[in-house]
């Protein structure tokens, strides 16, 4: 699977075996929120912070082609459900496997949430675009979330690892699900998990020290990398949070050395 080899390696680092991801797949969910009005600015702004690959809707690819400034990965998102539905939770596909490849990406993402009443369907779509992304060389990233009635908490350890070893099960090649809360319990998803595993920056927090504190726990664990969004885009300055964050995960920076450098005056 060479081909699928080559565009792994265009989104996720080759000598740290690392990635980081930001994805703004959020305008369907959510419509055109804080840092995601002019897409072209932002997916600027990532990119030359440092960012491996950004995830986003075809129709945003198809708005025009960059033409200019640092080079960064694409993901094309292929599932969608919006806040306005009577189950936000129910993703259902809106983007092909061939789509993706006309339009240029490099790798695609489907998002699935467990222990929603659509589950069933979800899962089907997981196992199906597997297949399909198997017989292109495609690589899947699979966003694996336990939300539903019978949730009681998306953060607790065994559904968390249970989530990232059906996604791996399924044939996705990267794992993306939230962060645990701690290295000692993120380590059981990483070891229980036999594909890499990235986490999710969930919503917005109040200070960079949790944004630092929370990739340097995940890594310590063992993740592969991160694919924060709101935490990135909607940053004071994302050029350079997305830079502090790609030194934590390709350089083994410290929780210090990343928020000395995120104190400093922007240029």
């Amino acid at each position: 699977m060479i081909g699928k080899q080559i565009r792994l390696e265009r989104i996720m680092d080759r000598n740290s075996r690392r990635t980081v991801i930001v994805p703004m797949d959020h305008g369907i969910t959510m419509g055109p929120i804080p840092g995601l009005a002019k897409m072209k600015d932002t997916v600027d702004q990532v990119a030359a912070g440092g960012a491996n690959a950004i995830i986003i809707h075809k129709g945003v690819v198809e708005s025009g082609h960059r033409g200019h400034g640092s080079d960064v990965g694409l993901i094309i998102h292929l599932s969608g459900s919006t806040i306005l539905a009577p189950d936000p939770n129910a993703k259902v596909l809106v983007c092909s496997v061939e789509e993706a490849i006309r339009l240029g990406a490099d790798a695609v993402s489907i998002h699935v949430n467990l222990g929603s009443d659509d589950e069933k369907e979800m899962l089907k779509d997981l196992g199906s675009t597997a297949k399909i992304t198997h017989d292109w060389g495609m690589p899947l990233v699979a966003m694996m979330y336990t939300r539903g009635p019978k949730i009681k908490n998306e953060y607790e350890p065994k559904v968390v690892k249970h989530a990232a070893r059906i996604g791996a099960e399924l044939g996705a090649d990267i794992i993306k699900v939230v962060y645990t809360g701690s290295p000692e319990t993120f380590s059981e998803v990483v070891e229980g998990c036999f594909v890499p595993v990235v986490i999710a920056g969930g919503e917005k927090m109040e200070t960079d020290r949790q944004v630092v504190e929370m990739v340097k726990g995940a890594l310590d664990a063992g993740s592969s990398g991160v694919s924060i969004g709101r935490n990135a885009f909607q940053h004071k300055n994302p050029k350079k949070i997305v830079w502090a964050i790609s030194q934590l995960v390709h350089y083994n920076w410290s929780v210090e050395q990343a928020l000395d450098y995120l104190e400093t005056k922007d240029e």
